[in-house]
């Protein structure tokens, strides 16, 4: 059996903190009192509006019947689980951290859409101008790690010797 890496006990690490952040996060928003939709101005251009996404991303591919939101429960942890696989043999902390991030926001994802379904999102920045969607806390972990996996693939690869 192959042993896990210090990056990869490091990925595992993050994502088990972006899942309990994110639902403490959204536990925290729920216990706001919010209506659905109902926005509550923050500070600046930021404002909280309670948001149910029965969609994948930004309410893309809505899953409006039990059997399309308990499949895409089900494709969010084994995406998370085959990342976690990927995971145990990282070697870079860019790559830890990609890996980390992602599967943190998969499975709080996950569990929104197990237990609600759909899931809490709630960060309106609407008033910018320019991003006219509402997202959470692990749609943002996500995105974090895409971009870190990304530039983590853009690395230079020492010359064999």
């Amino acid at each position: 059996m192959n042993q896990i890496t210090r990056s990869g006990w490091s990925a595992y690490g993050l994502a088990g903190l972006v899942i309990v952040f994110d639902q403490a996060v959204k536990a925290w928003i729920l216990g706001l009192g919010l209506r659905l939709y109902e926005s509550r101005p923050v500070a600046g251009v930021l404002q909280f509006t309670l948001v149910p996404n029965k969609g994948v991303s930004f309410g893309f591919l809505r899953a409006d019947q039990d059997l399309a939101r308990w499949g895409l429960v089900v494709f969010s942890l084994m995406v998370a689980a085959m990342i976690v696989w990927w995971a145990r043999r990282a070697h870079r902390p860019l790559q830890a951290l990609g890996y980390g991030l992602i599967v943190g926001g998969a499975v709080g994802n996950a569990i929104d859409r197990a237990r609600f379904g759909w899931v809490v999102d709630f960060i309106d920045v609407q008033r910018i101008g320019f991003f006219p969607w509402v997202f959470n806390v692990a749609d943002s972990a996500i995105t974090v790690g895409v971009i870190a996996l990304l530039l983590d693939s853009l690395r230079r690869e020492p010359a064999a010797s």
